[in-house]
């Protein structure tokens, strides 16, 4: 059962524009330190961090019941395993939306694709539920 969708286009140029005005306060507002080392070691420091600004805020619409303000910015972080293959981690409030809206005896799975067509960048979730191990049949 999908429990939630949400998808994010951003523009590159836009970010760049905010790296130039605003340089590391930009960075440090609104990514996880994890999330701006991974980006630093990148080729294309910028097309990477757009692909994660587009991530949080398709998390955000996911996760949304039209209110989005509970959510900061560091409330959700972009990781990428060895292979390149992106992910969510959700903290403090996401954490807290996220498990509200997960009915009891299930698992939210969170599904994030990320891509990326100069000067684009695009984020797509979903947020899926699956029965907890153990747990009664639904």
């Amino acid at each position: 059962m999908i429990l939630g969708i949400g998808t994010d286009i951003c523009d590159m140029r836009r970010i760049d524009a905010l790296m130039a005005e605003k340089g590391e306060a930009f960075e440090a507002k609104v990514f996880t330190k994890k999330e701006r080392e991974f980006c630093a070691k990148r080729h294309a420091k910028t097309d990477c961090l757009a692909k994660r600004f587009a991530a949080k805020e398709a998390l955000a619409k996911a996760l949304s019941t039209g209110d989005t303000g509970w959510l900061t910015w560091k409330d959700v972080e972009v990781l990428s395993s060895k292979s390149g293959k992106p992910s969510i981690k959700l903290y403090n409030n996401a954490l807290n939306r996220l498990n509200g809206m997960t009915p009891e005896g299930m698992t939210a799975k969170i599904d994030l694709s990320l891509s990326d067509e100069t000067p684009y960048a695009l984020a797509f979730i979903v947020i899926s539920l699956i029965p907890r191990a153990g747990a009664a049949d639904l």
